[in-house]
């Protein structure tokens, strides 16, 4: 069996590897595998050997283990800062985020950066800068995305862990379709700033893919964190999530499941053969399971989501702008980023307060679900990963995406969510976690005639990630985890 990150760190302190051997051993895999998946952007061979033979052993839970960076919203100060946009091919990061440091707080040794759509806008990873990323089961298809970079990494055994972030999914759609345990946990649960500090209003939170629950678990323990600065707090969880994976259930647990999407759209016979098998396997164990109706407003809920991702984008373009001394132009930039940045640029404050309010609403929604269950079980994704060549964006969206700045503020909403609908139709079940602040993880359970792996995800009640990874740890110890031989 191939050693997760814990085991590694383990190896190293008995002496059994050496620890500058298993940076360089990383590297040699990016040379070897990296031509054909394009999931590492960004080395830093010097700066990271040089870290291994200086570095301090402390207890440190990953100990000099090697990590990729996510290419947008993890700054380390020095490297480049692209966000996976033209715009910003020549930026460098100022100064580590506190996300970061805590990484290396917890003894990972940064080995470069991993590809991502411009901005994060799509749960594909196909940026114009740096091109598409392949997926090590099937390279004609997709890791996913926004995080798609760090699963394909991941899945071929480049890095054991990779670091990625999660505003609609972006984590746990990558492990759905790359094969790849993916947690989102819980808002303000682990170190945001020191300049960002919500991002996407609490929608979007740092963690990491990985191979096997115990490390998910030790790294949730190592950043797990109460800032006094941030704006959203979550308590610390003792004696910690690592502690308790092993430990019983604390009683009976009760699953609700749904197989159906939250906005409707249609969702594939093998992503709900993959629900309904973990459904068997829960009743086979005593656990109690009941098919439920997904209780929010799928489709206002999305609308929602559309309308706090395209005032963040004007909101983050004014900065840009303000830094290089000039107004954007639709040359700067994707197709996609720009009608988003338009929507933006027409919405009022009203639009968003009501936005939060939605939010808000949904969160003691779902927040009453958990009086009745312990978790919610359904689809991480509706279908496979796409192809490479997809077309997810039809011809007539694109006509009007090239002339969105003649369409009213109506209009402009109105052709985000129609130039998303293929999209969306792949992956509809993962964007309301991110907006009711719920912890969630995929887990690889499912692999589809294809020969391609499908999620199933388990959502949970803000900060309970540990009943969530018991979960996990019960189907992983039951050898229900399907991932790609190395």
């Amino acid at each position: 069996m191939v050693m997760d990150a814990l085991g590694m760190s383990e190896a190293l302190r008995d002496g059994k590897i050496d620890r500058l051997e298993l940076i360089k051993e990383s590297y040699q895999k990016i040379d070897q595998l990296n031509g054909k998946l394009n999931a590492v952007i960004q080395r830093r061979d010097e700066r990271a050997l040089r870290e291994a033979e200086k570095f301090v052993d402390k207890g440190q839970p990953f100990a000099g283990i090697p990590l990729l960076l996510k290419g947008l919203g993890q700054n380390l100060a020095g490297e480049p800062d692209t966000n996976g946009a033209r715009l910003l091919k020549n930026n460098y990061a100022q100064e580590t985020d506190n996300f970061v440091n805590r990484l290396q707080k917890a003894g990972f040794i940064v080995i470069g950066q991993t590809n991502v759509p411009e901005f994060g806008f799509k749960n594909i990873t196909d940026p114009t800068l740096y091109g598409a990323a392949h997926n090590p089961w099937n390279l004609q298809y997709s890791p996913g995305g926004s995080s798609g970079g760090s699963a394909s990494a991941v899945a071929a055994g480049i890095v054991p862990i990779a670091a990625g972030n999660d505003g609609g999914g972006s984590i746990r759609i990558p492990a759905s379709f790359s094969g790849l345990i993916g947690l989102k946990p819980t808002r303000g649960r682990v170190p945001v700033g020191p300049t960002s500090w919500r991002g996407w209003q609490g929608a979007a939170i740092n963690f990491a893919l990985t191979k096997s629950i115990r490390d998910t678990a030790a790294l949730l323990d190592a950043l797990q964190i109460v800032q006094p600065a941030a704006p959203f707090q979550t308590p610390l969880f003792k004696p910690g999530f690592l502690a308790r994976i092993e430990q019983p259930f604390k009683r009976k647990l009760r699953v609700a499941y749904s197989i159906e999407s939250p906005v409707g759209s249609t969702v594939s016979q093998e992503a709900k053969a993959a629900v309904l098998e973990v459904v068997t396997f829960l009743n086979s164990l005593g656990i109690q399971t009941n098919e439920i109706e997904n209780p929010l407003n799928g489709p206002e809920l999305m609308q929602s989501y559309y309308i706090v991702n395209a005032g963040e984008t004007a909101s983050m373009f004014q900065k840009i702008e303000q830094k290089i001394g000039r107004k954007v132009t639709s040359a700067d930039m994707e197709l996609t980023t720009w009608a988003i940045y338009q929507a933006g640029l027409l919405l009022s404050a009203k639009d968003y307060s009501k936005t939060l309010s939605l939010w808000d609403e949904a969160s003691a929604v779902m927040d009453r679900l958990y009086e009745s269950y312990d978790a919610y079980l359904t689809p991480t994704t509706a279908y496979i990963a796409p192809k490479i060549n997809a077309e997810l964006i039809t011809v007539k969206s694109l006509k009007k995406m090239r002339h969105v700045t003649e369409l009213n503020k109506d209009e402009r909403l109105n052709l985000i969510s129609e130039f998303f609908e293929r999209s969306l139709k792949l992956t509809p079940f993962t964007q309301q976690a991110n907006m009711t602040g719920q912890p969630a993880i995929s887990l690889p359970t499912f692999v589809s005639k294809k020969g391609l792996p499908l999620g199933v995800q388990f959502i949970g009640r803000k900060g309970d990630e540990a009943t969530l990874m018991q979960l996990g740890r019960l189907f992983e110890r039951n050898h229900m985890f399907k991932m790609l031989d190395e």
